[in-house]
C-alpha cells in the first residue's frame, strides 16, 4: 500500500491517522509543497490518479483512490479490524455526519487563518482584511466548539469509541491551533477529548510531523 502525502495536507494526515490506528503497512510519499509556491511541480502519479491533482492518493494493489472520506471508507471495509466506523446504521451516519462535518463546515471557517502560515501581503489593508475575516471566523468557531463539545457530552470520543469521527474533527481542531484560531480553554471537555488523542502515538507522531514541517516551511507561524 502506497500513500501521496502532503507535510501540511490536513486531509492526507487524516488518511495517515486511519492507516496508523489499523496498524497498516504502508510506504509514504511526501509531495512537493512551498508555502509560496503551494505543491508544485505537481507529482505526476497524483496528476494522473486524481482529477483535482491533489494529496491524498492512496494504491492498494490495482485500485488508486483520492477523497480522504472515500478512502476511510474503502480501508473499514477492506481492513475492518479494528474498526473506525461505530456499529450501526444510525451510529454509522452519525460519524459520517461528523467527517462531513469536519470537511465541510468547519474547514471554511478555517481557511480565513490559513493566510498566517503564507508571507505576509505586503499591502497593508489587504493585511486588515484578512485579520477581519478571521476575527469574523473566530465567533463561528467558537460556536462551533460549544456544539461540539455539547455532542460529546461525558463521552471519551465522539461516537462512543475511536472513530473516523475523532480523526476528522481532531485534525480540524489541531489546524486550527497551529493557525492561531480560538483557543480550547473554554471548553474544557472539547480539551480533555483533543488531549486524549493526541496522546495516541498515531495522532501525535501526525501532530508533532505537522510541527515541525511548519518550522520549517511557516516562518510566519514562528513569530
Amino acid at each position: 500500500m502506497k500513500l501521496y502525502s502532503g507535510p501540511l495536507s490536513l486531509f492526507s494526515r487524516k488518511v495517515e491517522i486511519a492507516l496508523r490506528e489499523k496498524g497498516l503497512a504502508f510506504e509514504r510519499e511526501m509531495v512537493p509543497f512551498t508555502q509560496a509556491k503551494g505543491y508544485q511541480p505537481k507529482h505526476p502519479a497524483v496528476i494522473a490518479a486524481n482529477p483535482k491533482q491533489q494529496v491524498p492518493v492512496l494504491v492498494d494493489g490495482d485500485l488508486v483512490l483520492f477523497d480522504s472520506t472515500l478512502i476511510f471508507e474503502y480501508l473499514e471495509d477492506s481492513y475492518p479490524e479494528p474498526p473506525l466506523f461505530p456499529v450501526g446504521a444510525q451510529e454509522r451516519a452519525r460519524c459520517r455526519l461528523f467527517d462531513l462535518t469536519a470537511d465541510e463546515i468547519l474547514l471554511p471557517l478555517i481557511r480565513p487563518f490559513m493566510h498566517r502560515s503564507e508571507p505576509p501581503n505586503p499591502d497593508p489593508e489587504r493585511r486588515r482584511a484578512q485579520e477581519a475575516a478571521a476575527a469574523e471566523a473566530e465567533l463561528a468557531l467558537l460556536r462551533h466548539y460549544d456544539k461540539l463539545q455539547a455532542e460529546l457530552g461525558r463521552r471519551d470520543f465522539f461516537c462512543g469509541r475511536l472513530s473516523c469521527a475523532d480523526i476528522a474533527l481532531f485534525m480540524s481542531i489541531l489546524f486550527i491551533q497551529r493557525l492561531k484560531g480560538p483557543r480550547l480553554d473554554g471548553h474544557p471537555g472539547l480539551a480533555a477529548w483533543y488531549g486524549r488523542l493526541l496522546a495516541r502515538p498515531a495522532f501525535g507522531g501526525v501532530a508533532g510531523e505537522i510541527a515541525a514541517a511548519d518550522r520549517e516551511l511557516s516562518p510566519a507561524l514562528q513569530s
